[in-house]
């Protein structure tokens, strides 16, 4: 793969940029501030593009790749790829499914936790000294709690399973039913919203999906419901989040992921009852490891001729 030439769009994990430079004939998006320019002189040479869940092909930048064959990201969502313009011109995607289904679940349990529990406000308790006057605060039991899973794929079943061993009752919003499914069905975002204490956002991104939690949902959830966000930020209309928190019409939220990342609304900082995590899913050393062997695994099956591990199509 040495002389096949790699777009990578922005910076990620260093041990993937390393091995893409040792093995093939790397360009790295963000040198060149006159993006333009370097398409004008380095398109015919570029055969495959890598991105990620910030950054993907989108229809500009495939047309100005005549040569492209092959768009690898190094994330589950592919909603920053123009898919239908990559099925036009016949370009393979893949992307890494799978691997991160086990962190990401882990962590949508880590933040109803801190969020029920208060963690994040107990800690800062106890670094400031304030222990020392007494406190009586209470919070909230997540055991036996009402959970609803908005998109019930490969991370809403393991983000069910998880909160199972708290003795919570599951139920679930699809576009379909799955009749595999021994969870309950609700045909509506916000009927599934009117019948759980705490609703966690794990569906696809799409046009059909943008801001599927809306002011509605919101308030069937209710002031004493929690909304945990481990999907996309677009999936929440994240300005009637804010108004729903700061008018107590929800009970709290925690989010891993926001609409203009990195930017988080300034009205979230200063709020007890909010978790905020800089979309950190999948970030540990292990599976972000899996995932860039992925990215790799999949560049070198498409130019070797074999099957693709991983493909979206």
């Amino acid at each position: 793969m040495e002389s096949i030439g790699v777009l990578m769009l922005t910076p990620m994990m260093p041990y993937l940029e390393q091995e893409l430079d040792k093995r093939c004939k790397l360009f790295r998006f963000w040198n060149y501030p006159q993006r333009s320019q370097f398409l004008k002189e380095n398109a015919n040479s570029i055969r495959a593009v890598v991105g990620n869940s910030n950054a993907g092909a989108d229809a500009e930048l495939i047309e100005a790749l005549p040569k492209l064959e092959i768009v690898s990201s190094f994330s589950v969502g592919v909603d920053k790829i123009d898919v239908n313009k990559c099925k036009e011109k016949g370009i393979r995607v893949t992307y890494t499914p799978d691997v991160l289904t086990d962190e990401v679940a882990d962590l949508a349990i880590g933040l109803i936790l801190a969020l029920l529990r208060g963690l994040c406000a107990c800690d800062q308790f106890v670094r400031s000294g304030k222990w020392k006057q007494g406190s009586d605060k209470l919070t909230t039991k997540f055991s036996g709690k009402t959970v609803g899973i908005l998109g019930l794929g490969r991370i809403g079943v393991a983000v069910a399973k998880r909160a199972e061993g708290f003795n919570c009752s599951i139920c679930y919003y699809s576009r379909t039913e799955k009749p595999e499914s021994k969870y309950k069905y609700y045909s509506s975002v916000v009927e599934l919203a009117s019948n759980c204490d705490i609703l966690v956002v794990a569906c696809p991104l799409s046009k059909e999906t943008h801001h599927i939690v809306n002011k509605e949902v919101m308030n069937a959830l209710g002031p004493k419901g929690f909304l945990i966000n481990i999907g996309r930020g677009m999936l929440v209309d994240e300005a009637e989040l804010v108004s729903a928190l700061l008018d107590g019409r929800l009970g709290g939220a925690g989010l891993d992921v926001f609409e203009n990342e990195p930017h988080v609304p300034e009205e979230l900082f200063g709020l007890e009852n909010v978790v905020l995590l800089p979309h950190v899913g999948s970030a540990t050393v292990e599976t972000r490891t899996a995932m860039a062997d992925l990215v790799l695994g999949n560049l070198e099956a498409y130019f070797l001729g074999k099957p693709l591990l991983t493909p979206l199509f």
